[in-house]
């Protein structure tokens, strides 16, 4: 199941498609996630007038983290793979999109609850030294709320690199994918499956310890 006829070059090629399918889902999850926190949190902040676009740009907002919080991630996959994106061939951005927009939603609500948590003094602090809205949370309300909302992001990732097990649905050649082709060939199930679930292991381990690296560095240079 693993050295015969080299098919643990299989598992490796497996591997790197998945590193590069969550990697990319990552990347779009923070920046759809970002986005997403900051429509939110900018409208519930608003105290007297209310801004028509900021109303219309959260209603949008709210119900894309309403479906897709409250469906499957499986069939939303199957959805961009089978139906919005039926006719592509590039099922590994097929499937990178899918987890992205995914976890850009989980990841929106954890920056969103901690731009919440702070004291909307910090962000007061930053308009009376003349700062705009922009630079007050660049500076200011991001660098503060990052720091609390770390741990929530880094269990996040290990989700997404968990849940891209599900993308070889699409066709896209990922560890599992390797994985099943490696018991259609061999017939067994026990050895393939258990060395998918080790590297799989030693993928979340990897992350979870660097994000606990970056939670220490990040409490050290704060003391």
């Amino acid at each position: 199941a693993f050295i015969e006829a080299d098919r643990w070059k299989q598992y490796l090629e497996g591997m790197a498609t998945t590193l590069y399918v969550t990697v990319i889902a990552i990347l779009i999850g923070i920046v759809l996630g970002v986005i997403v926190a900051s429509i939110r949190t900018a409208h519930d902040q608003q105290r007297r007038k209310k801004n028509i676009v900021l109303g219309f740009l959260n209603a949008i907002c709210k119900i894309y983290v309403t479906v897709i919080r409250g469906t499957p991630m499986m069939v939303q996959l199957m959805i961009l793979g089978f139906v919005v994106f039926k006719s592509s061939r590039n099922f590994t951005m097929v499937g990178a999109l899918g987890l992205g927009l995914n976890s850009g939603a989980y990841v929106a609500e954890i920056i969103r609850g901690g731009l919440m948590s702070l004291d909307q003094g910090q962000s007061e602090a930053g308009r009376s030294l003349g700062l705009g809205y922009m630079d007050t949370m660049r500076f200011i309300v991001v660098p503060q709320a990052f720091k609390a909302v770390l741990p929530a992001l880094g269990n996040e990732f290990v989700t997404v690199i968990k849940e891209s097990s599900i993308v070889s649905i699409i066709g896209i050649a990922d560890l599992m994918y390797r994985t099943n082709g490696v018991m259609a060939i061999t017939y067994i199930q026990l050895e393939p499956l258990a060395i998918a679930a080790i590297i799989y292991f030693a993928m979340t381990f990897t992350t979870s310890r660097l994000i606990a690296f970056a939670e220490r560095r990040m409490s050290n240079a704060s003391k």
